[in-house]
């Protein structure tokens, strides 16, 4: 998960209890560490969104590993400000096409959390013209709901599936 204060880094654990709940052996790994998906069978690729962007780190994998990922099953979720008045500040602008060139199963998008005392001085700069609103606005409930039914999906193709990293 690309995370950059830990808030998307938390819903990638909370799926990857979920999968390991049900049986998957699961790794999480940031993405600047995936240098090769040998071994894998699935993966869920998230990251926050950040001026209706994802991470560097989480684009930047997606375009590395490209042809990996389209040989596996691929999930991905954003993470971003929910109270934003624009619901485009939450559907990062390269996700369509991203999607498509790895052709992920699907995509999810999650509020994250907003602590303005993390933020660096540009980043709240940011955050005042959005209007964005302090507080904790994950709903964990639909993260684990998500992730059960990826783990359902995973279960379903049962015997070509035994291991998922999350990044």
């Amino acid at each position: 998960m690309a995370s950059r204060h830990g808030a998307t880094a938390e819903i990638g654990t909370a799926v990857a209890d979920v999968l390991r709940a049900d049986g998957h052996v699961v790794d999480e790994v940031e993405p600047e560490e995936v240098a090769d998906l040998t071994g894998y069978d699935a993966v869920v690729l998230g990251s926050a969104v950040y001026t209706a962007h994802w991470l560097p780190a989480a684009r930047d994998l997606a375009a590395r590993l490209a042809p990996q990922l389209r040989e596996r099953v691929c999930w991905v979720f954003s993470s971003g400000l929910a109270t934003q008045p624009a619901a485009s500040a939450n559907s990062p602008h390269e996700l369509r096409v991203l999607m498509a060139d790895i052709r992920a199963v699907g995509h999810r998008a999650f509020a994250g959390r907003l602590r303005r005392a993390d933020l660096a001085f540009a980043e709240r700069a940011i955050i005042a013209g959005a209007r964005a609103k302090e507080g904790d606005h994950r709903d964990f409930d639909a993260v684990r709901a998500w992730a059960g039914q990826i783990a359902d999906e995973l279960r379903a193709r049962a015997g070509s599936v035994t291991s998922t990293p999350a990044s």
